[in-house]
């Protein structure tokens, strides 16, 4: 009696005393085990349900009767499943199945059986008790695990390297597959092969007939005919998108949606300055005393009256801003598009937005002087109050204001103000005599010539002199942009987005508030 033992897959130039052998050997199906086969049938064969003392099956590729291979030579029935020994025939479709199985690709099996002796369980699942064994398969995957070509011999008809010959040794299996407990229950029996189709472990293809194919198999007629038509119907079932679910893709389209305006309004108009490199602190010198020039006496060589400068020392601070996220290496892995790429995005946004928020609460807190306005929908209190800012900034710098920061609200006030016959006074279109321009569609504008800020951080709207080597307020900035390391333990990744940042007003009189 033949036995075969599964084993890893194996290529032999021979077969015994030198013989050639095209031998495949393996598992054909495993009992007590439940599968879904083709049409989504649960099957489940019992022990002895396939006869080993009946007719060959044939060997086929895919279930196609079409492109047949080889024959079954051996079976036998053991406890565990139905083991099996097929030859492949030496033909071209023969000898490419046999580089396809030696390679690896086509290393599972699949039994074509017509139920004769069959039940159904309380889950609906068929039980096999009796069938006929009519086909075997190879395919790339078998709805039974287990169900595997493990050997491969074969001497004539593929090309391959020299190497020794071995002999393949047929002995009892080391271990039966493990069994199931069959149900409890004893199903009502059914005896009728007609009841039944024929299952298929994996799903045949069928290539649907040319028109010449069709008229050919219609002069024919008889079961010809016949099996085409039954073959082309059931190829032709209506199917829907809720038959597919898992073939339709998720299509993506376009970069990932970001509601916020990445800008940074106020650190923007007044411009960064580079931060020095080293120590905690640095020192910025301002002149706190400035020498007074008199008149000098009447009189050739008397003597003028003495003056001083002071420079102070002012100890400006700097500030680490940054934040980190934690992703998995398999969200790292698998996203598309890359979600690393839209983290790193998100994080330079997020820096940008808390430091330019940081450089205007500092300006704002800092100013001192103030300039009201009385009624913000009266153009008149609008001018009184920025040329009355103006004055008290002139006053005592002899420097005039270059920007006017304000809020959204105060934005739309300054753009709502309309004269005595309801015309703009900050017109889109350049009017004679215009103050200057506002428009809705953007933040640039320049009421009476002051360059405007609009900046949703704002505390509150202010106008000051921030242009230029003597501007009043100072932002120091050094981006150190995006540090990642990973962490094994829990196959993830860290990255850090950080920067440093310092404000120093430098002379808050350059500056007032509008309140």
């Amino acid at each position: 009696m033949l036995k075969l033992t599964q084993q890893e897959l194996t290529l032999d130039a021979a077969g015994p005393n030198g013989m050639p052998r095209r031998t495949l050997a393996g598992l054909a199906l495993p009992y007590n085990v439940e599968a879904t086969v083709n049409d989504g049938t649960k099957v489940m064969f019992m022990p002895g349900s396939l006869n080993s003392g009946g007719k060959m099956p044939k060997l086929y590729l895919g279930h196609d009767s079409t492109q047949a291979v080889g024959l079954v030579t051996a079976m036998v029935d053991t406890p565990g499943g139905m083991m099996y020994e097929a030859r492949i025939s030496e033909t071209t479709l023969g000898n490419e199945a046999l580089v396809l199985a030696a390679d690896g690709v086509l290393d599972a099996v699949s039994v074509g059986v017509n139920p004769t002796r069959f039940s159904y369980d309380e889950k609906g699942t068929m039980i096999i008790e009796a069938a006929d064994w009519q086909e075997l398969s190879l395919v790339p995957f078998g709805a039974f695990a287990g169900a595997s070509v493990d050997r491969v011999a074969a001497s004539q008809g593929i090309p391959q390297d020299e190497q020794e010959v071995d002999n393949i040794e047929t002995e009892t299996p080391n271990e039966e597959l493990d069994t199931m407990t069959q149900p409890t229950e004893t199903p009502q029996v059914i005896e009728a092969a007609s009841v039944a189709p024929v299952v298929y472990a994996q799903a045949r293809t069928f290539k649907l007939p040319t028109a010449g194919e069709f008229i050919a198999a219609s002069l024919q007629g008889g079961t010809v005919l016949a099996e085409m038509n039954a073959r082309v119907q059931a190829a032709a079932r209506n199917i829907t998108t809720a038959d597919t679910p898992g073939i339709l893709p998720e299509i993506i389209t376009g970069s990932v949606y970001d509601s916020l305006n990445p800008i940074r309004p106020f650190v923007s108009a007044i411009g960064a300055l580079a931060m020095p490199g080293s120590g905690a602190t640095f020192r910025r010198p301002v002149i706190t005393v400035r020498p007074v020039v008199t008149q000098q006496p009447t009189g050739q060589l008397n003597a003028l009256d003495p003056s001083t400068v002071t420079v102070a020392n002012n100890n400006v601070n700097k500030l680490t801003f940054g934040t980190y996220v934690t992703m998995s290496e398999q969200d790292l892995d698998w996203t598309d598009p890359a979600s690393i790429n839209i983290v790193l995005n998100q994080l330079a946004i997020a820096y940008g937005q808390a430091t330019n928020n940081y450089a205007v609460d500092t300006c704002h807190a800092a100013i001192t002087q103030t300039s009201a306005v009385a009624d913000s929908s009266d153009p008149a209190d609008w001018i009184a109050a920025i040329y009355e800012g103006a004055r008290q900034i002139s006053a005592t710098s002899n420097y005039l204001p270059t920007h006017m920061v304000v809020t959204p609200a105060t934005w739309a006030a300054l753009g709502s103000l309309v004269d005595s016959t309801g015309r703009p006074v900050f017109p889109q279109i350049g009017a004679m005599n215009a103050p200057g321009q506002l428009s809705a569609a953007n933040w640039n504008g320049n009421p009476l010539g002051l360059v405007l800020v609009v900046d949703k951080n704002a505390p509150g709207s202010f106008m000051g002199h921030a242009a230029g080597p003597a501007a009043g307020f100072e932002f120091y900035e050094q981006q150190k942009g995006a540090i990642s390391v990973d962490v094994p333990s829990t196959l993830g990744r860290t990255i850090a987005y950080r920067g440093y940042a310092a404000a120093f007003m430098a002379d808050a009189t350059k500056f007032v508030k509008f309140v």
